[in-house]
């Protein structure tokens, strides 16, 4: 509810300002973007074979996708620092207009909640390599992975508003 609360709140100031928002989107790298999505989309493949890997008995395999997983988490954190970086070297930051000040905000709480996601996956990591997996475990695996397909979700509704929205 949050965020569609924040997308109404977006689209609502876009319409107010089309032209601004409009070259403002100019500045954005649709490479980072492109490159960011294909992070999530990997990791939330790497996640659902994992899940399947676990529910299957395989605790070894399930660890090594959860792991891939991570790696896909940690590369778009990259991507977003650097792109970060070069928005405020350029002198753009939170203050430059609303369309940045909307792009720094949903994307840092975005980001903060794939930290939160690779926190996530560390546990499922660790849970997915027990013995002998429990029905709990398996809960708690497909809660992690339910966690993380969110925070892909939302980057895709993201991506979609700041980058292709014309």
């Amino acid at each position: 509810m949050v965020f569609s609360l924040f997308f109404l709140t977006f689209t609502y100031y876009r319409g107010q300002e089309v032209a601004l928002f409009a070259q403002s989107q100019k500045a954005l790298s649709q490479y980072c973007g492109i490159i960011n999505t294909v992070l999530l989309l990997t990791s939330s493949w790497f996640v659902a074979n994992a899940l399947n890997a676990a529910r299957a008995g395989a605790g070894r395999r399930a660890q090594r996708l959860f792991s891939l997983a991570g790696l896909c988490g940690l590369g778009f954190v990259v991507v977003k620092v650097i792109e970060y970086s070069g928005k405020i070297d350029a002198g753009i930051t939170l203050t430059t207009n609303d369309f940045f000040m909307f792009y720094f905000m949903f994307t840092g709480i975005h980001l903060v909640h794939v930290l939160i996601g690779l926190a996530v996956l560390s546990y499922a990591y660790h849970r997915a390599g027990r013995e002998v997996l429990r029905p709990g475990d398996l809960s708690a695996l497909e809660c992690c992975a339910i966690f993380w397909h969110l925070v892909d979700f939302l980057w895709i509704v993201l991506f979609a508003i700041f980058y292709l929205m014309k």
